[in-house]
């Protein structure tokens, strides 16, 4: 897998989420921005596990995501945050990256990856991001794909 097209393509199933009416569009890049503009989306760190089958055939890759909210108000932020953590719906991350899995027997992520599953949110909590404070959480991303450069 070539994780920077991964990454690259995870941000873009993000972008596909409907945020309510009156509130910003929210901001997707595939690496870790200098500034962001809120909401905003973005993989941070990953992890990979190689060779799960041999002859480099099956990596799998943890990619820690970040989605940050801005915090002019407390309250009305954690509600934009908690819309973008449901587990469906047209503003729920978890629905809008799982539907770039692709129809059966489909390759991932437009042949990316063999498959990928947000598996987990965790650290929902105040983030600073190049000095600025935002309510904001972590979501799991479980991709696996070929060893080498290949789908």
């Amino acid at each position: 897998m070539r994780m920077s097209a991964v990454r690259d393509a995870i941000a873009d199933a993000a972008r596909q989420v409907v945020m309510p009416a009156g509130t910003p569009k929210l901001t997707c890049t595939g690496y870790v921005p200098d500034a962001i503009v809120a909401p905003h989306f973005f993989p941070a760190e990953y992890s990979i596990d190689f060779d799960k089958t041999m002859g480099r055939g099956l990596d799998e890759a943890e990619i820690t995501c970040r989605v940050l909210v801005g915090r002019a108000d407390d309250r009305a932020a954690q509600a934009i945050l908690d819309g973008l953590l449901d587990g469906s719906g047209p503003s729920s991350l978890k629905a809008a990256i799982e539907a770039a899995r692709g129809a059966p027997g489909e390759y991932a992520l437009g042949g990316l990856a063999h498959d990928l599953r947000l598996t987990r949110m965790q650290g929902y909590r105040w983030y600073e991001h190049q000095g600025v404070q935002y309510v904001g959480a972590e979501l799991i991303i479980r991709v696996i794909g070929q060893g080498d450069t290949g789908p």
